[in-house]
């Protein structure tokens, strides 16, 4: 036998093998315009939830004629949108030939949460950590604790039933249910809840930007409320709702002597009708801890409906936040928000400022800057020191042994402006001015929306503070 024919025999046979391993390791089918068809697509790991739900989602749709790369980026988008519904730990979108060898499936692969969850409550009834701390020197009576319970996807629809109680410095009862789909077109969502609480210590005013307390063995005020909510969905990212409530409060003859602007003319009592109007529009990467996309909003509520309530106030209110990926894991955000209300004269408890929640320029949680219109404007530069996901095999319960870990660190820099038409009322220093606050911090993001921040912040009164949050954020 020839050996040059032999050797040329076997290469050519190692060839054939060659490219029979690689085509049988192939994940998609291109048509002969190197197009990929879109086969079947189906869902995996959903044991409780719904497919419909994961499908609603997906904008891919089966016989999509779509090229390699293409395909690539919309599964992408497609995996944030189903890992932004907060029903799974993981979602992975994977693609295998089909035996017809001309289509591409998709397989969605999905891993739960934990939905029943019962949790014992001890948390701050301050505005936040830090006033707790820096204000109410570590206070701990100044706290809350009882029983939160929230069960998520109860008929595998996305939907949730929550119930708190909680008792101590402010007790307070909640139960709400939220059915995001109720027609066919899933577009359509509905939430109804109610709310109870009382106050023996009572925030009665604002004085020089911080909050004074009336402390006492009585109740000093008394709210419930019940609202329904409906929610439209038209599209992916776009979010209409109207919610209507009803609110009843009290107070006592000691908060509305010291405080007589609190519901006004020394009133005790306030029962309204509120009507809110919202928009949204929601197009990030992840609801969770955001390093792309961008979100904006409008709000127009109108508390006052009949002849009979006892408040007639209206207010808008707008945001805009875009995140940008810098590369080379440097990330950028800017956040633009204002608020205006009318009329100027307002109960101290519908007169929102800079202050609460999120609504603050960092560097001034400590101060609550009272006011019937204000602007916004935050930004933030951050550098990705790891992103990861562990398994922990050793624990048997699948929605808890994969932990996303991540850290990133941070410099900020924010101005606001409080506009107050009666600044006497409040004797404020911070009202009617710009403020400014930057720093430098740390974010570590973990599962179930857990984000915790520790900023270093400088103010424009010169004040240094370091910072501590934690919280759920979606």
């Amino acid at each position: 036998m020839n050996p040059k024919k032999c050797c040329q025999e076997i290469y050519f046979l190692l060839f054939i093998l060659l490219v029979s391993h690689y085509a049988s390791g192939q994940t998609v089918v291109a048509d002969s315009a190197g197009n990929v068809i879109v086969g079947d697509i189906t869902v995996e790991g959903n044991h409780r939830t719904r497919t419909g739900i994961i499908m609603r989602e997906m904008a891919i749709r089966r016989d999509d004629s779509l090229t390699a790369e293409t395909l690539k980026e919309k599964l992408e988008i497609d995996r944030r949108k189903v890992i932004n519904t907060n029903l799974f730990v993981t979602v992975d979108l994977l693609t295998k030939p089909n035996p017809d060898s001309v289509h591409t499936d998709i397989r969605i692969v999905v891993k739960e949460r934990w939905y029943f969850i019962i949790l014992p409550v001890f948390q701050l009834a301050d505005r936040n950590f830090n006033e707790w701390w820096y204000e109410r020197k570590r206070d701990l009576s100044r706290t809350t604790y009882g029983v939160y319970l929230s069960y998520g996807n109860v008929t595998g629809r996305a939907d949730k039933l929550r119930f708190l109680a909680e008792f101590g410095f402010i007790p307070k009862f909640e139960v709400a249910y939220t059915l995001p789909y109720i027609d066919k077109a899933q577009k359509t969502g509905i939430t109804i809840g109610t709310s109870y609480s009382i106050n023996k210590n009572t925030a009665f005013r604002t004085w020089r930007d911080k909050l004074q307390y009336l402390s006492s063995e009585d109740i000093n005020r008394e709210r419930f409320y019940t609202y329904v909510s409906l929610t439209r969905r038209n599209k992916y990212y776009t979010f209409h709702s109207v919610d209507l409530r009803w609110s009843y409060l009290t107070i006592s003859d000691t908060i509305a002597k010291l405080n007589p602007n609190y519901l006004l003319n020394g009133d005790k009592r306030q029962r309204y009708f509120q009507l809110t109007y919202t928009y949204s529009y929601d197009k990030r990467d992840n609801a969770q801890y955001a390093l792309q996309g961008q979100t904006a909003g409008l709000q127009i509520s109108k508390t006052g409906l009949l002849p009979s309530d006892d408040v007639n106030t209206l207010y808008l209110y707008g945001s805009y936040r875009k995140f940008v990926p810098l590369g080379k894991k440097w990330f950028f955000n800017t956040n633009v928000r204002g608020r205006v209300s009318f009329p100027k004269r307002q109960p101290y408890v519908q007169t929102v400022g800079l202050g609460y929640r999120n609504d603050l320029v960092r560097g001034y949680e400590l101060y609550v800057i009272d006011g019937q219109d204000y602007a916004l404007i935050k930004n933030e530069l951050k550098y990705r020191l790891f992103a990861m996901q562990k398994h922990l095999s050793f624990i048997p319960v699948r929605q808890f042994n994969t932990i996303p870990l991540a850290a990133y660190l941070n410099t900020f820099a924010d101005a606001g402006y409080v506009k107050n038409s009666y600044p006497e009322f409040s004797n404020t220093r911070l009202g009617n001015s710009t403020l400014f606050g930057a720093g430098a911090g740390l974010d570590v993001v973990t599962f179930y929306n857990i984000v915790a921040r520790f900023n270093v912040t400088l103010n424009g009164l010169g004040e240094r503070r370091f910072f501590f949050n934690l919280a759920r954020e979606f």
